[in-house]
């Protein structure tokens, strides 16, 4: 996969992956806990859905821009809310992960947002400081790999934790680090709250990453599938997986339901949600 963030941004896997990544932050604000966010891949924070590279893919058109042509499902309500807040009028930009966060966050809430990307790193900048605003969280933007920024994540007990992995998997070895960052932060008292996304090209290889999960001591969590059409065709991205861990089960549940409304709606025929249960608790 030739990934970069502006050809699929505003995609079917944006839109599970964000409107997971909403609901768990609040329903951690419920909780009333500050909240550190540590975002491992965050992109420029905004796309352009007019741009050359969007328009090109077609992915924003056959995500968003679909979502938008017919009734909004209550799941995907929230993203949508915050979709139209970014924009005046029509929807020609898409907000990313750490932008979504930030909007959500609050002060004495913390956003550390990794992007290797020079030239993404510096649009990151000037995105989340516009968006955070005086009364946002404290911002901290890293020209850094986010899987070392995840390794050495303090222990902070008195906060609630949030990990969102989301790597292009284009290195060969994406997956493995997935599951060894997971396996490092599992074992942290209390483990943070951790969001992965995956493709699904062919399930031979999310099946091993969920089988190397697994192998971490107290994880406890839920893979949900996302399946566009049936994945018989490896050279494409025929669904993505979101997979949570230590999270409550009214996120669990919201998910699934997210899920199952972005293959209503931009799924074929054959589309489908497939649920499973990891470690411990899942």
């Amino acid at each position: 996969m030739n990934y970069r963030h502006h050809f699929h941004a505003g995609n079917f896997a944006d839109l599970v992956k964000h409107a997971t990544l909403l609901a768990l932050l609040d329903d951690m604000k419920r909780g009333g806990r500050k909240i550190t966010l540590l975002d491992t891949h965050a992109g420029p924070g905004i796309y352009d859905l007019s741009g050359a590279q969007a328009v090109r893919s077609g992915e924003a058109a056959a995500g968003i821009g679909r979502l938008l042509e017919g009734p909004v499902d209550a799941a995907l309500g929230p993203l949508v809310e915050a979709v139209m807040q970014v924009n005046r009028g029509a929807v020609t930009h898409y907000p990313g992960s750490p932008l979504l966060a930030a909007a959500r966050l609050g002060r004495g809430d913390q956003l550390i947002a990794c992007e290797l990307h020079p030239e993404e790193a510096q649009g990151l900048t000037a995105a989340l400081t516009r968006a955070a605003g005086r009364d946002g969280p404290r911002l901290d933007i890293r020209a850094a790999d986010g899987f070392d920024a995840a390794l050495q994540l303090p222990n902070a007990p008195d906060r609630a934790t949030v990990v969102l992995i989301d790597p292009p998997y284009e290195s060969g070895d994406d997956h493995d680090r997935v599951v060894a960052t997971c396996a490092d932060l599992m074992r942290r008292r209390p483990a943070p709250s951790v969001i992965i996304w995956a493709p699904i090209k062919d399930l031979e290889t999310l099946d091993h990453m969920l089988r190397g999960l697994e192998t971490a001591p107290g994880l406890r969590g839920t893979a949900i599938q996302t399946r566009l059409r049936p994945p018989l065709n490896p050279m494409k991205m025929n669904g993505c997986a979101i997979i949570l861990l230590h999270v409550s089960l009214a996120v669990r549940e919201a998910a699934i339901a997210a899920a199952e409304a972005v293959a209503r709606q931009c799924g074929d025929a054959n589309a489908s949600v497939v649920v499973t249960k990891l470690g411990e608790e899942g």
